[in-house]
């Protein structure tokens, strides 16, 4: 998956585009809604299979294959989350990266048990 991205408006003192409650998954929205419409789609397949009364193991099979496709989606905004909102922090320092960075690990954690 390639994206062409038009180069933003340069960093200032001033602040970021964070600060203005752009988030690091913006550039790729379009993308990401695409993705999340194909996932729904899978699942609406999945209700479909289980009113026709498909064999159990065919419905297993789609079960995992809509489960990695959300885990993958997860791990490209986990990826756009670091890049954007943890990097952001880190550059203004503080208090603030700690934060971020604790709440990027619990993100981890919490993908890591499902």
């Amino acid at each position: 998956m390639t994206t062409t991205e038009a180069a933003g408006p340069p960093v200032t003192d001033a602040g970021t585009d964070h600060d203005s409650g752009v988030h690091g998954y913006h550039k790729q929205k379009d993308e990401h809604l695409k993705r999340l419409r194909r996932i729904e789609g899978q699942i609406r397949g999945l209700q479909r299979m289980v009113d026709e009364d498909v064999y159990c193991i065919d419905i297993l099979t789609q079960v995992s294959a809509s489960t990695k496709a959300l885990q993958s989606f997860a791990l490209q905004l986990l990826e756009e989350h670091l890049r954007h909102c943890v990097a952001d922090a880190a550059v203004k320092g503080g208090a603030e990266v700690d934060a971020k960075v604790e709440e990027a690990t619990k993100a981890i954690a919490r993908l890591l048990r499902t």
